[in-house]
């Protein structure tokens, strides 16, 4: 089984479909949208993809491709993640004066360059890929920020560890494939739906909901690509393909303009 990630070998995202899909084989891609084209194509089989960290909040690019491409999310996983300071052998922390990083890995990382104004925090495309960069680049006034694993492939060492914010660092990761399979156990739902920007329309579309007594745990607006001012609800709510959550989907779709169901697996 071949599974797309978005990063370089050692990344959180090669850990995530290890434990998504057991004994698969990692296809590194280095953009998102290079993810979806793959599973799209059918040139592998599913992908894994974070979707939203409990410090920095929702990876928007991601939620934007799931509602766009024709995927579905079939399981989700929640990583205990630690980022460390990893620089080439022989360099000192006090010789940096840059770190790379995912600019979502960067979030969870303020205090630490609060702590540290010498050193400035650059954006990278990944976090495994930002000390692939510093140990293959020959760099000795910068260093990477990634998980333990990407210092043991590349060869770096940790200057610090455990540079994140809060000890409680999850990420929430999705396994998506390209045909819709419900697997056994499935309770959750992700949904994305649009509503005319008229009163009360929020309220009648969460009530579909409300009235059959089923917990939304997550629910965030997103930009309507191509309608300036105009915005796409993104919700999670805890019940799987069952008749209630049919009948609440039936509802809201009689309010709202437009509604997809992006995925319904089991909670994490």
């Amino acid at each position: 089984m071949k599974v797309a990630i978005q990063g370089e070998a050692g990344s959180f995202s090669q850990e995530a479909a290890r434990r998504l899909a057991p004994g698969c084989t990692i296809v590194p891609c280095a953009r998102s949208v290079e993810v979806f084209d793959r599973l799209e194509r059918g040139s592998v089989t599913a992908a894994v993809i974070p979707i939203e960290n409990s410090l920095a909040g929702s990876v928007t690019e991601h939620f934007d491709l799931l509602l766009a491409r024709k995927v579905f999310i079939q399981r989700e996983f929640r990583l205990r993640i630690v980022h460390n300071l990893i620089a080439a052998p022989g360099v000192r922390k006090a010789d940096l004066r840059r770190a790379y990083s995912h600019p979502v890995a960067l979030e969870q990382c303020r205090d630490f360059f609060r702590r540290n104004p010498k050193i400035e925090p650059i954006p990278f495309y990944d976090t495994a890929g930002s000390v692939k960069h510093v140990i293959e680049g020959g760099l000795r006034d910068a260093a990477g920020i990634a998980g333990r694993q990407a210092a043991q492939v590349y060869g770096g060492r940790i200057l610090v560890a455990g540079i994140e914010d809060d000890k409680r660092n999850f990420t929430r990761f999705f396994l998506i494939r390209k045909v819709k399979r419900i697997v056994p156990g499935a309770n959750k739902t992700s949904i994305a739906f649009g509503l005319k920007n008229v009163p009360g329309a929020l309220f009648k579309a969460l009530s579909a909901f409300a009235l059959r007594a089923i917990s939304l745990s997550k629910i965030e607006s997103r930009p309507m690509r191509g309608r300036p001012w105009e915005y796409v609800f993104y919700a999670d709510f805890l019940r799987g393909d069952d008749r209630p959550a049919r009948q609440a989907l039936g509802h809201l779709g009689e309010v709202a303009e437009m509604v997809k169901v992006l995925g319904i697996y089991p909670a994490a």
